[in-house]
């Protein structure tokens, strides 16, 4: 196995009073991509808060062997911490290449040469967005937002990308051409943390995955050992074949 790139221990995060997590633990090795599924609320988008620096949270995180715990979000994202939330959170007054640009901002800070060529990067990911470069974010589709907040998030040559809900509400199509892109970044040995309710395909695209319900890890193991497990089919995979095809994309190869 790779070297370890995360180790979360015992990690406690909420809302005031309202504690969502209770004492997770996860692992993610360097060049992996882990998937986290659960159904709404159990606290996915909270996980990826807290391991962000959004959310205060207690516990022990570790990045690449250091304590990140008490480190702030700014700080994090210096380290190569990148998260793709799930609003997006775009600049929409203005352009799609301004957008990309501030992605940038990590490698600015520390001068590497030439970051600004990422952009071709992710233009050759995402050709729509080459044709979209001078258009104004807030004018984009739904799909198109979600490509773009990737890209933003590759600018920053980020050595972990963490990912919540790439799918939600987005057209069948659309989430397979999400999909392979994340398992082209997966064979480009980017390191990814992907929480997604769309089990079906996190499981066909990730190494390894964590079932979390009402705050705790209730199952783990190898993808394909999970989607093989009865009580995950029976509780997210058979629901996820009975809905849009979405829920099934086909070959995610690069």
């Amino acid at each position: 196995m790779s070297t370890a790139l995360l180790q979360v221990r015992d990690l406690r995060a909420g809302y005031g009073r309202a504690e969502v997590l209770d004492g997770l633990h996860l692992e993610l090795a360097q060049g992996q991509v882990v998937t986290v599924i659960g159904p709404n609320g159990a606290g996915k988008s909270t996980t990826l808060n807290a391991l962000m620096g959004v959310l205060p949270a207690r516990g022990r995180i570790v990045f690449d062997g250091q304590d990140i715990t008490p480190l702030a979000l700014e700080e994090r994202v210096m380290l190569g911490l990148a998260l793709v939330p799930e609003r997006r959170e775009l600049f929409a007054s203005m352009s799609v290449e301004d957008n990309l640009v501030l992605g940038g901002y990590r490698a600015m800070k520390r001068r590497v040469p030439h970051w600004q060529r990422e952009i071709e990067r992710v233009f050759e990911l995402f050709p729509r967005l080459k044709e979209r470069r001078s258009q104004l974010a807030g004018t984009l589709s739904g799909g198109e937002r979600q490509m773009l907040a990737l890209g933003r998030a590759l600018m920053s040559s980020p050595r972990l990308l963490m990912l919540d809900e790439p799918s939600l509400g987005l057209a069948p199509l659309i989430v397979r051409e999400i999909f392979r892109t994340i398992a082209r970044l997966r064979a480009q040995g980017t390191s990814i943390l992907l929480v997604e309710q769309n089990a079906r395909a996190a499981l066909e695209v990730a190494d390894h995955g964590y079932v979390l319900e009402t705050g705790s890890i209730v199952l783990q193991g190898p993808a394909g050992q999970l989607a093989g497990d009865p009580r995950v089919i029976e509780t997210y995979l058979g629901a996820a074949a009975s809905s849009a095809p979405a829920a099934q994309p086909p070959d995610l190869r690069p």
